[in-house]
C-alpha cells in the first residue's frame, strides 16, 4: 500500500476506499472542513471507513442537481481524506469533520451495499521543476501568488483577515497551494481544474491567473463604492434617506399613501373651518415629525477612535485622582479596541456611593477615545416605553430614551452612559430593565427595534457604561451582561490630593479668585476633611470649599476689607468661614470603652459606614424591643444574637432561663436611615453579651460579618468599602470573617498599614477580641448575678 509523506505526520493509504460524492464542493488536501453526510450511499460510505482506516475518498459532482451521480457523472480527481470526527443527528445524517491528506485519481468506482467503492492511485505531492532555474521561477510564482491572496483577503468581505497571517505559516509550497485554493471563493469548475494540476508549477500558474482575475473584479467593485460614496455629500446624502423613507414606508404597507389616504378623507369630510385648520396641521405635524426623526438619526458616519493607551491613560489621569482599578480596567478596554477593531463583551457598570466621579469617568472615556458622549438617566424609569419608544397610534409619541440619546450624540458610536441603571422600577407599564437587554446585548443590538421609528436600528458600535449606587437593584439578567467595577470610596489622603489638585482650583476659578493669592494650606485642607465631612465620596467636600470660595469672593468684592496679600487659609480661620465643625476628631469620637456598646462597620448606598449597636437590659418578662428603622434580615440577625447568647449562657456565666426575667431592647442610632444585612450579626451578639456580663466593649475595634445559631461566623460583602470606612473614623482593629481574609490583599497600601485585621472563625474568637475581659468560664465554675438569678414560667416574647 502506499505510503503519503507530508510535512507533520505519514499516512498509509489502501488501494480501495470508499467514496463520497460531494455537491457544489472541492475538497483540497490540508484543509479541514465539517460536511453534513444524509444520502446513504454516503452515510454507508462513512460507517465502511470507520470500520476500517477512517480513510475515504471525496470526489465533486458535475452536476450538483443529481441525487444518486454514477461513474461518469463525478470528476475522477479528488482528495483522500481522513474522519476527524463523526456526530449523529436524529434525523439519520451526520456531521462530520474531514481532513485532506492527499490528491487521488479514481481508476474505477462500484456501486455496494457499503456505498461507493472506487479503486484509486494517489498523484504525486512533489515539487516537479528541477535546477536552479526553474526553482527560482516556482518560488516567484509562490510568493506572488501569496502576496495576491494577501490583497484578495483585504478586498473581499466574505474572507476573514485572519486567514492571511494563518498562510504566511503554512509551510512547504504545496501545503500553501493547497490552503490558497481552498478558500478562494470561486465556481467549482475552477477549483476542480486547480486539484488536476498536473505539477507544482502548472498549479502555481493556473492559482496566479485565477487571483489576477478575481482582484481585478473585487478592484472594480472597490473603485465603484468610493466613488459612490465620494458622490454623497451632504444634499445627496438627505435625497439618498427621504428616498429610502419612501421605500421603506411601502415595504411597511402605507408610507406616502397612507397619508394620501388621510389627506382624501380630511378633504371629503365636511369640517367646519376651524376644525378643518386644526386637523391638516395637525397631519402635517405628524408627518413631519416622523420624517424628522429618520433624517436626523446617525445612521452612518462614525467618528475615529484614538486607540493610543498612553493618551488615554493620560487624559484618566488628568481628570481623576487614585481609582486605579477603573483606570486599568478601561485601559485593558482601549488595548483591545486597538487590536481588534471592534470588541463585543460585557458592559462596564461602575458601582459606588454617590459623589465618586462615575459620570465623570464615562465622559473621560469619551475624551479618551475621541467619541461623542451621551448620558441618560434612567432614575425613576418605569415605563418600558421610555426605552423602546411609544408606537405612533399614541398622542404625543416620541422614540425611546435610547434613540433620543443616539440623536442627541450626533454619531452612531459614542459612549452612551446608563446613569443609575439601580433604580429602574417596573409597573404595569412594563420592564423597562428587561427593554434594556436588548440594548446591552451584542447579538441583538445590530438591529434594535424601537417602536416609534419601527426600523431597525445598529447599536453594535456603542460603547455603553452604566452606573449604580448598589447592585441590588439591577435585574439579575442584566447584571449577568455586565461587568461590574467597584469604587469604594475616597481614603483621606486621596481626598487632600483631589481637593489640592481638582476641587480648590475649580471653585477659585469658578468664584473669580486667584489660585496663587488665595490659598488653603494642607492643614487647613486636612481639618475640612477630618472635621467636616464624612463621606465616602467628595460632593459634600466640594460644596464645603465651595462655601470657603464665597465668603473669599466677598471679602475681595468688599474694598473696605482688610485683608493681608496673598491669603493663607490656615484651621484656625475654618469656624470664622464653615462654622463650628460638625464632627469630633477620630481621636475624641466615642474613646471610652463602655458596655453594652459595639461597633459594627456597614455597606450602604453612600459606602461604608461604623454603625453604633446599643443593647440594654433591664428587669421584664422576657420581650426583645427593636428600634432603628431595622430591615428583615437584620431583625433576624438580632434574633439570631439572642439565642446564641441564651445557648452559651452557662459557659458567660448566666442563669439558663436569664432571659425569662429581663427586656433586651436592641438599637441602633440614626433610626431615620434604614439599615439591612446580616453583616451586623457579630456586632449585635457582641453588645448583647457586653450588656448581659457587664463587661465593656472595646472601642477601637469594628466588626462586620454573619453569626450562625452556633456561633459560626460566615462571610459578608463589602469588605473594602467597609474597611475604607473604618479608617475614615479613626478605627484601629476590624474584625472580619476568616473567609474574608483573602480580600485583604485587594484593599489599599493605606488601608493595610493603617489598620490592624483580625480574621475569626466562631463568636469565641470575637468575643476574645471585641471584649476588654474574658467572659467565657467553665461550665462548672460559672457564677450568675444575682439580679438575673430570678425566672418566670413564662417564655421570651419578641414584640415586633
Amino acid at each position: 500500500m502506499p505510503t503519503v509523506r507530508r510535512v507533520d505526520d505519514q499516512v498509509t493509504i489502501p488501494e480501495q476506499l470508499p467514496v463520497i460524492a460531494l455537491r457544489d464542493l472541492v475538497f483540497f488536501p490540508y484543509m479541514v472542513l465539517p460536511l453534513l453526510i444524509g444520502r446513504p450511499p454516503s452515510v454507508a460510505a462513512l460507517a465502511a471507513a470507520e470500520e476500517a482506516d477512517r480513510l475515504l475518498l471525496v470526489v465533486a459532482q458535475k452536476d450538483a442537481a443529481i441525487r444518486d451521480p454514477t461513474e461518469d457523472e463525478v470528476h475522477h480527481v479528488g482528495s483522500v481524506v481522513r474522519v476527524v470526527e463523526v456526530t449523529r443527528l436524529p434525523d439519520g445524517t451526520a456531521r462530520v469533520v474531514f481532513e485532506g491528506v492527499a490528491r487521488a485519481r479514481l481508476t474505477r468506482l462500484d456501486t455496494t451495499e457499503r456505498g461507493f467503492t472506487g479503486s484509486i492511485e494517489l498523484l504525486a505531492e512533489h515539487e516537479c521543476e528541477t535546477g536552479e532555474e526553474l526553482d527560482a521561477e516556482a518560488q516567484a510564482l509562490s510568493r506572488g501568488a501569496l502576496r495576491m491572496y494577501d490583497e484578495y483577503v483585504f478586498l473581499n468581505e466574505r474572507v476573514p483577515d485572519e486567514l492571511a497571517g494563518t498562510l504566511v505559516g503554512a509551510g512547504d509550497r504545496i501545503r500553501l497551494a493547497h490552503l490558497m485554493s481552498a478558500h478562494l471563493l470561486v465556481g467549482v469548475q475552477d477549483k476542480q481544474e486547480l486539484l488536476e494540476s498536473p505539477d507544482l508549477g502548472r498549479y502555481y500558474e493556473r492559482l496566479h491567473n485565477l487571483l489576477s482575475r478575481e482582484l481585478e473584479i473585487l478592484r472594480i467593485e472597490e473603485k465603484l463604492d468610493q466613488q459612490i460614496r465620494h458622490q454623497m455629500d451632504s444634499d445627496r446624502r438627505q435625497h439618498y434617506l427621504q428616498e429610502q423613507l419612501k421605500a421603506i414606508n411601502k415595504e411597511l404597507g402605507g408610507g406616502d399613501e397612507e397619508w394620501g389616504e388621510l389627506s382624501d378623507a380630511l378633504e371629503a369630510t365636511n369640517l367646519p373651518a376651524h376644525t378643518r385648520e386644526r386637523a391638516e396641521r395637525e397631519l402635517s405635524r405628524l408627518i413631519r415629525t416622523y420624517r424628522d426623526w429618520i433624517l436626523h438619526l446617525p445612521w452612518q458616519g462614525t467618528t475615529e477612535d484614538n486607540l493610543e493607551v498612553d493618551h488615554a491613560a493620560r487624559i484618566l489621569d488628568e481628570a481623576h485622582y487614585g481609582l486605579h482599578e477603573v483606570k486599568e480596567r478601561i485601559l485593558d478596554h482601549i488595548a483591545v479596541l486597538s487590536l481588534v477593531g471592534e470588541l463585543k463583551g460585557p458592559i462596564l457598570c461602575i458601582v459606588g456611593p454617590p459623589g465618586v466621579g462615575k459620570t465623570s469617568i464615562g465622559q473621560s472615556i469619551a475624551r479618551a477615545l475621541n467619541r461623542e458622549f451621551v448620558r441618560v438617566s434612567l432614575g425613576g424609569v418605569r415605563d418600558e416605553a421610555e426605552i423602546r419608544g411609544h408606537r405612533r397610534t399614541y398622542v404625543g409619541a416620541l422614540p425611546g430614551r435610547i434613540i433620543q440619546g443616539m440623536r442627541r450624540s450626533g454619531s452612531p458610536n459614542p459612549v452612551f452612559l446608563l446613569d443609575e441603571v439601580d433604580k429602574l422600577a417596573s409597573d404595569f407599564h412594563g420592564d423597562p430593565g428587561a427593554a434594556l437587554l436588548e440594548v446591552l446585548d451584542p447579538e441583538q443590538n445590530r438591529a434594535f427595534a424601537d417602536h416609534y421609528l419601527e426600523l431597525d436600528f445598529d447599536l453594535s458600535d456603542v460603547l455603553f457604561v452604566a452606573t449604580a449606587n448598589t447592585l441590588a437593584g439591577i435585574p439579575e439578567p442584566l447584571r449577568d451582561r455586565m461587568e461590574v467595577i467597584r469604587i469604594p470610596g475616597y481614603l483621606e489622603t486621596e481626598k487632600r490630593a483631589i481637593t489640592e489638585q481638582f476641587l480648590w482650583p475649580k471653585q477659585a476659578a469658578r468664584h473669580g479668585l486667584d489660585p496663587a493669592r488665595l490659598s488653603l494650606t494642607a492643614e487647613a485642607v486636612g481639618a475640612i476633611v477630618h472635621r467636616y465631612t464624612r463621606e465616602a465620596g467628595v460632593r459634600e467636600l466640594e460644596r464645603q470649599i465651595s462655601r470657603i470660595a464665597r465668603k473669599l469672593a466677598r471679602r475681595v468684592a468688599d474694598p473696605d476689607s482688610d485683608r493681608p496679600d496673598p491669603v493663607r487659609i490656615i484651621p484656625s480661620d475654618l469656624k470664622e468661614l464653615l462654622g463650628p465643625p460638625p464632627y469630633l476628631p477620630p481621636e475624641l469620637d466615642d474613646s471610652d470603652d463602655r458596655a453594652g456598646i459595639s461597633r459594627g462597620l456597614a455597606w450602604t448606598e453612600a459606602g461604608g459606614q461604623v454603625l453604633d449597636v446599643e443593647v440594654a437590659v433591664v428587669p421584664g418578662s422576657g420581650k426583645i424591643q427593636l428600634t432603628g428603622t431595622l430591615g428583615d434580615v437584620m431583625k433576624e440577625s438580632a434574633f439570631a444574637a439572642v439565642t446564641y447568647a441564651r445557648s452559651r449562657a452557662r459557659r458567660l456565666g448566666l442563669s439558663r432561663q436569664f432571659h425569662q426575667s429581663v427586656d433586651i431592647h436592641i438599637h441602633i442610632p440614626e433610626g431615620a436611615t434604614p439599615k439591612d444585612g446580616p453583616s451586623a450579626g457579630i456586632t449585635i451578639a457582641v453588645a448583647l453579651i457586653s450588656a448581659l456580663t457587664e463587661t465593656p466593649a472595646r472601642a477601637d475595634v469594628a466588626m462586620t460579618g454573619e453569626i450562625t445559631l452556633r456561633g459560626r461566623v460566615l462571610p459578608v460583602g463589602g469588605i473594602k468599602e467597609k474597611a475604607v470606612a473604618a479608617l475614615r473614623h479613626g478605627i484601629r482593629r476590624v474584625v472580619l470573617p476568616a473567609a474574608n481574609a483573602s480580600e485583604l490583599e485587594l484593599l489599599p497600601e493605606e488601608v493595610r498599614d493603617g489598620l490592624e485585621f483580625l480574621p475569626v472563625g466562631t463568636m469565641d474568637d470575637v468575643l476574645g477580641a471585641a471584649l476588654t475581659e474574658p467572659v467565657a468560664v467553665p461550665a462548672e465554675a460559672a457564677t450568675v448575678p444575682a439580679d438575673l438569678l430570678e425566672t418566670q414560667e413564662s417564655g421570651i416574647q419578641l414584640s415586633p
